[in-house]
Parts: C-alpha cells; sequence; structure tokens
C-alpha cells in the first residue's frame, strides 16, 4: 500500500495511492491517520474523490511529525569518504518540522550559506509506539518507507561539534512522495529492504549506492531509538546517507539555484525539487 498527503484547494488530506488515481481519505494527513490504531484498514478501504496522479501536489508526507530523527555516518562509503572510523552506535541529530517541503516543491537555497549539500536517503515512518524495544519489536513497528534529502549547510554544519545548525533551515529538506508499507519493498526482516538509492543535480548522478550499504538497519535504528525516547506514529526516521556527497569531492560542490535536485529509491518514486534563491 502507499499513502501520501497531498494538498487540495488550500488544505491537505491523507490519500491512497492506487494505480494511476489518488484517492482521497478522511483524515487530514499522513501523520494523523497513522495515530489511529485501524490505521491500515482504514487506509485500504476508504473511499473519496479520485485525483489523477499526474495532477497531484504533494505536501511534505507527515507535514507536522513530533520527532525527526537523523543518522549520521550509517554508510560505510559514507563514513569512509569522510575519512571517519566505523561508529558502534548509530550518530543521531534531529529536524524540525518547518525543514521539510514536498516531494515537487522549491527547495529554498539560504541566503547566508554558501555550501549546500545534497544527501539521498532511506526515510522510515513510526507505525505504531514503541518504547525500549527489541529490533525484532521495531520491524513490526515500521509504518513503511519513504524518501528524504537530508540537504546539509556544510558551513553551518562545521561551525560547531554539534550539527544541527547545518541540518534544519526552513524550505530545505524533501519528504516523500509516499509511505509504502514494508510488503511492497520486501522489507520482512530485521535487515530491512535492499533498495537503490540515487541522488542526481541537473541529470548527473551523485550517488548511487543501496541500502545493503547501511551499517545499522532501520530496525536497529529504531530500536536503539526507542531506548531514549518513546517514538510515536508519524515520526519520522532518515537514515544516513551514501557516499558520493558535494563536500566530499575535489574539487568541492554544492547546489545553485537554478539547479534540480532529484532524489530516488528504489520502489519509493522520487522527489524533484528545484533549488531557488531565498527571497528576502
Amino acid at each position: 500500500m502507499r499513502l501520501a498527503t497531498i494538498r487540495i484547494d488550500g488544505y491537505t488530506r491523507a490519500a491512497r495511492i492506487d494505480g494511476a488515481d489518488a484517492v482521497v481519505l478522511d483524515p487530514p494527513d499522513v501523520g494523523t491517520l497513522l495515530a489511529r490504531a485501524d490505521w491500515p484498514s482504514v487506509a485500504a478501504t476508504g473511499e473519496g474523490p479520485r485525483i489523477a496522479l499526474s495532477t497531484v501536489d504533494y505536501a511534505p508526507l507527515v507535514p507536522r511529525p513530533a520527532k525527526i530523527f537523523c543518522v549520521g555516518l550509517n554508510y560505510r562509503t559514507h563514513i569512509l569518504e569522510m575519512g571517519r572510523p566505523l561508529p558502534t552506535a548509530p550518530t543521531l541529530f534531529a529536524k524540525f518540522p518547518i525543514s521539510l517541503i514536498g516531494a515537487n516543491d522549491p527547495l529554498v537555497l539560504p541566503a547566508v550559506s554558501a555550501e549546500p549539500d545534497w544527501e539521498a536517503e532511506l526515510g522510515v515512518v513510526v507505525g505504531t509506539r514503541l518504547r525500549r524495544a527489541t529490533t525484532a519489536q521495531a520491524v513490526d513497528a515500521i509504518g513503511g518507507y519513504t524518501i528524504v534529502n537530508d540537504v546539509t549547510m556544510r558551513d553551518w554544519q562545521w561551525r560547531t561539534t554539534q550539527w544541527l545548525q547545518g541540518k534544519t533551515f526552513e524550505a530545505t529538506t524533501p519528504l516523500g512522495p509516499w509511505l509504502v508499507t514494508p510488503d511492497e519493498v520486501g522489507a520482512a526482516g530485521a535487515e530491512g529492504p535492499d533498495l537503490a538509492v540515487r541522488c542526481l543535480v541537473d541529470d548527473a548522478v551523485m550517488q548511487d549506492s543501496r541500502t545493503s550499504d547501511l551499517l545499522f538497519s532501520p530496525a536497529e535504528t529504531l530500536a536503539y531509538i526507542s531506548q531514549v525516547v518513546t517514538l510515536e506514529p508519524g515520526d519520522v526516521v532518515a537514515t544516513g546517507t551514501p557516499g558520493g556527497v558535494g563536500s566530499a569531492r575535489d574539487p568541492k560542490v554544492f547546489l545553485r539555484p537554478g539547479q534540480v535536485l532529484r532524489t530516488a529509491v528504489e520502489g519509493l518514486g522520487e522527489c524533484v525539487n528545484a533549488c531557488v534563491t531565498e527571497e528576502p
């Protein structure tokens, strides 16, 4: 099953993707839908107006998640290109909902940064409450998978040893287009799905890897986070980025206004975001 949050006449609604159509559901967004204990049944059987998928305006998949956790240094190739040792525990940081944009929204490049960098990632959306969980319990708590690009302002990230200020600029984080349930991507076990992850800038491939290169699987990451805080339905976890980021290239390359950032994960669709200059 595939779900989305779409914009209709200035409002948002949750929708089920059915072939070439989006079937509009009653809840206002996917996050609100997931808060219902019976969400799988409501999502699968709900009926409403149909909108041609080619005309859909995607909002951020979960517009206002209570928590957005991100994992740094989680692909072996990326860790090595950054010259770091393999970590023994997930490296966690957070984002705020104000950073989120939809799958085709403009990506606003901050006027105060000269080094916006791409980070294509597999996103995980929590489907059921999770606290002090085992990895096996975390597998069952995954509502679905999605796409995230953790666009990062490197010149702000590296100002201190804490990364937050480089990671959560407003309107810089594509999230979507769909939540795809685990059964759709062959993600039955603790190791999670093995999916191709790609990032392109103006059709030039910048990142091309697979989620099998993850050091910590989605379920292991959720289980780890649940030791610290309770994960609730609709919380989002970005699992980390593979090698190929702009700051690791020689010479370094960063996003510029007018470019198009394309983020794709096998079976999950793609985000296509035009980079625009921040308005005064």
